[in-house]
């Protein structure tokens, strides 16, 4: 069994700047670490090769210095990293990077074998769309499993597998052919420390770099900010309210202490209450032609 887990280096969600021109996320000077959501999917493919053996392969698209990353994610028991790394790569939204990772996941099929599971994180912290992981099961022709909570089972005889995905009214139980996608919740499990051996092989092992040709991308403009739609106008601190709150002191009826409270508030909400509610009679009443 092949997975290949996708994860991505992001800045420390504290001390994130955005380019005052571009009005994208400036990294330079900027602490840096694996996106936690994906650590999550790691462990989870872990806990599947431990189960049923197989190979891990994990693959980030970014500049050189993600290789800190992957290195780290071989501590845990990675089997091998890819590095998309390319100028051209820069800017890209999540069309564009959905466009490179999915070219690089064929590229390692190709050479490791088809992946049956890819695993991410549900969403990045730093741009917290939640579109890569789709993304890229849609550009690959593959099922997708999302907000999973926990693997449930696998047959590869079958080729199926069958996962928990939280929703908002409970767990469903879904099961679905390989190969698939899963993006994994957080707090699904307990990420594991990397033993001493797999230290040592992490700070031995070779990075593989892959530019674009590297990683067999035939149409360059699909790439960075040329092959990115996605236009940020602006961006923005929210402003800060001039009102201050309003502490409301109630110990017998604190549902009517603060309804007065609001009405002292506002003056105005009593009328403007008294108009709605005429217009909705207004509107429930019957015409002046019906029968009654």
């Amino acid at each position: 069994m092949h997975n290949v887990v996708c994860i991505k280096q992001v800045p420390d969600s504290a001390q994130i700047r955005v380019h005052p021109v571009t009005n994208t996320i400036m990294r330079q000077g900027v602490p840096t670490i694996i996106n936690p959501y994906d650590l999550f999917a790691l462990e989870a493919a872990l806990e599947l090769r431990d189960k049923i053996g197989g190979e891990i392969t994990v693959l980030t698209m970014g500049p050189p210095a993600a290789e800190e990353s992957l290195r780290r994610a071989l501590t845990y028991g990675a089997d091998r990293a890819v590095l998309l790394t390319d100028r051209a790569f820069a800017g890209a939204d999540t069309l564009a990077t959905t466009y490179a990772l999915a070219t690089a996941i064929r590229r390692i099929g190709e050479e490791h074998g088809p992946p049956d599971l890819i695993f991410t994180g549900k969403q990045t912290i730093d741009g917290d769309t939640a579109q890569v992981g789709p993304g890229i099961a849609k550009r690959l022709g593959i099922g997708q499993l999302t907000y999973v909570a926990d693997v449930r089972s696998l047959d590869l005889k079958m080729r199926t597998i069958e996962v928990g995905r939280r929703s908002e009214g409970g767990i469903q139980v879904l099961r679905t052919n390989l190969p698939c996608l899963i993006t994994m919740l957080e707090g699904t499990n307990e990420i594991r420390r990397g033993g001493m051996m797999d230290a040592l092989r992490a700070a031995r092992t070779d990075i593989v770099r892959w530019g674009a040709q590297d990683a067999g991308v035939e149409d360059i403009s699909k790439c960075g900010l040329k092959g990115s739609p996605t236009i940020v106008k602006r961006v923005f601190a929210p402003s800060t309210r001039a009102e201050k709150a309003v502490l409301v002191e109630a110990a017998d009826e604190p549902a009517l202490a603060l309804i007065d409270a609001i009405f002292r508030h506002r003056p105005k909400l009593e009328a403007e209450l008294a108009v709605v509610a005429r217009l909705g009679d207004a509107r429930n009443s019957p015409s002046q032609g019906a029968v009654r």
